[in-house]
């Protein structure tokens, strides 16, 4: 989900250095004012959530085996760390060929291991950036709305703020907005596809069904 919240908050960026730095012209101009959580908007929207479980059962085979390797391989480094330290313990810290190749071997199979779980991890993050990237080309036009009916001219981000009031918090009715403009989104990218490319056409969103198709912003 970051990856998608970092171009919204490239757009909120400019409103929060204005707002920091003209606290009294908004002020005398009375404009409206509200905070949204972004990122917790777009983790509970309906569609969010939906997809997030169809893809715990879809990509379960890929979790597990992901879980599994990473047990594995976090054990092995652990185990290859406390030889090292013995090893350099018992040279009295002193540089040797073997302590050298006892090194290298560690990090070659640290480096192995972010490449395996890389590989195996990657259809669980397509899939979740897929889905983060169909609700996000909708949280425009549900900020807009949300900002409409509230009567508000700006939102800032909370961590942009000192300090609100609970009732200029406008994070709830982004959600309603989003629930109502993408209600579900599909799990599983059309063949090539990739994240944040321009001009890709994905698939129209389906509801997901866990038999076919059911990612985790």
């Amino acid at each position: 989900m970051k990856t998608m919240i970092k171009a919204l908050a490239l757009g909120l960026a400019p409103m929060t250095a204005i707002a920091l730095t003209s606290v009294p012209a908004l002020a005398q101009s009375k404009l409206g004012i509200a905070v949204v959580d972004v990122q917790r908007a777009v983790g509970t929207s309906a569609a969010y959530s939906t997809a997030r479980t169809q893809i715990q059962t879809t990509y379960k085979a890929q979790i597990d085996n992901f879980t599994t390797r990473k047990n594995a391989i976090d054990a092995d480094l652990r185990a290859k760390g406390t030889a090292l330290d013995t090893a350099m313990k018992a040279a009295g810290g002193k540089p040797t060929p073997a302590l050298q190749a006892q090194y290298e071997a560690a990090q070659k199979a640290q480096q192995n291991g972010q490449a395996e779980l890389q590989r195996i991890g990657q259809p669980i993050q397509l899939a979740n950036a897929y889905v983060e990237e169909q609700i996000g080309a909708k949280l425009s036009d549900a900020l807009k709305a949300a900002m409409t009916k509230a009567k508000v001219d700006l939102i800032l981000a909370p961590d942009a703020t000192v300090s609100y009031q609970p009732t200029v918090d406008l994070t709830d009715e982004v959600i309603t907005e989003l629930n109502a403009l993408v209600p579900s989104v599909g799990i599983t990218p059309p063949a090539g596809w990739q994240p944040g490319r321009q001009g890709q056409q994905p698939a129209a969103a389906a509801p997901a069904n866990p038999s076919q198709q059911p990612a985790s912003r």
